[in-house]
């Protein structure tokens, strides 16, 4: 089938309106008619060409929330009229170890990323800036009734990305938290550390966004711009999750970690940083990467989500204003996340 749908034509040039076309649904696949797409900086990123050359062109879109219209003859899991989401992945190899263990996201031949990767038959993969999708339905999650679908969108990247190392490195009562940035990813941080019990601090360049971070469950907000915080903040927490795609002063942030604490990025800046060994031996520290969750855990987030009440702060546009967005995501004008209303594509 041919749905509608908004493509980057090469790096660095303005999305525009398009036509793709959708593979046949096989046995095991779901046909999804898209309501919500979130818009991700790994979008922007991806279509700026920042992260090296793409098979243009791309629709991106890797934060999706519809309605099942359609199922193979093996499915079972989904059914037509069921609320559902896809992620970052669409499939992976799922016999080597990581993806045995769930963690998909880790697939050692590769996952299968929602745009602009290379699908199980050879075409590119297209994302959820359109109308429908096909996903094979092992990839597609269960959206709880409880959540509103367009603040659910960006909880499949924004939100399994901040809830999978808050997970792994055991945020919860007792333990302090910071998260560097409040932005769509970090906005997520501060909600679902606060959820899972941690004492939350948010380290942001300024203080303009401090009555927000506390809104959503920081205890604690610090400047960034003020060289006080870090001497203040010397030695203070557990886990630090950094959100933002830019260069930061790693050694100065690793500082602020406690004895045995661990600095985890998720935000993916385009250049190198830099890290002094010495740094982390002088307090048995870490610095770790973290990427999404796998099926299982971002089922398991939503569930969560939907327990506490959770979902993005969403701006919701029709699919013309997607290019403003863009400019406005780089100009960090926008509280907290962008989400494209796919009906305006129909």
């Amino acid at each position: 089938m041919r749905v509608n749908a908004y493509a980057a034509p090469a790096a660095g040039e303005p999305l525009a309106p398009t036509t793709i076309e959708r593979r046949d649904v096989g046995p095991n696949d779901v046909l999804i008619e898209i309501e919500y797409a979130g818009i991700c900086h790994s979008d922007i990123h991806t279509v700026n060409g920042d992260w090296g050359p793409q098979p243009f062109p791309v629709v991106p879109g890797h934060e999706i929330v519809g309605r099942v219209t359609q199922v193979g003859a093996d499915v079972d899991r989904h059914h037509v009229g069921d609320r559902v989401g896809v992620g970052c992945m669409v499939n992976s190899c799922g016999t080597c170890a990581s993806c045995r263990r769930g963690e998909e996201q880790y697939c050692l031949s590769g996952m299968t990323p929602t745009y602009a990767g290379t699908d199980r038959d050879g075409t590119t993969t297209q994302g959820g800036y359109s109308t429908h999708v096909v996903v094979d339905a092992d990839f597609v999650l269960s959206v709880p009734d409880g959540l509103d679908p367009a603040a659910a969108a960006p909880l499949l990247c924004a939100g399994i990305t901040t809830y999978s190392p808050l997970r792994h490195w055991g945020a919860g009562p007792g333990k302090k938290v910071a998260i560097v940035g409040l932005g769509g990813l970090g906005h997520m941080g501060v909600k679902l550390a606060h959820a899972l019990g941690a004492e939350v601090t948010v380290l942001s360049q300024s203080l303009k966004k401090q009555e927000d971070g506390l809104r959503l469950g920081a205890d604690h907000y610090y400047a960034t711009s003020d060289p006080d915080t870090f001497e203040q903040l010397a030695g203070r927490f557990d886990l630090i999750v950094n959100t933002v795609s830019a260069s930061i002063d790693l050694n100065a942030y690793l500082r602020l970690l406690a004895v045995d604490g661990t600095m985890v990025n998720v935000g993916a800046p385009p250049e190198a940083l830099g890290v002094r060994v010495g740094t982390l031996i002088g307090g048995r520290r870490s610095f770790a990467g973290s990427a999404i969750g796998g099926i299982a855990q971002t089922q398991e987030m939503l569930d969560f989500c939907a327990e506490h009440g959770i979902g993005a702060e969403v701006e919701v546009i029709g699919a013309e204003k997607i290019n403003d967005a863009y400019e406005r995501v780089l100009a960090s004008d926008v509280r907290y996340r962008f989400v494209i209303d796919a009906s305006t594509l129909r």
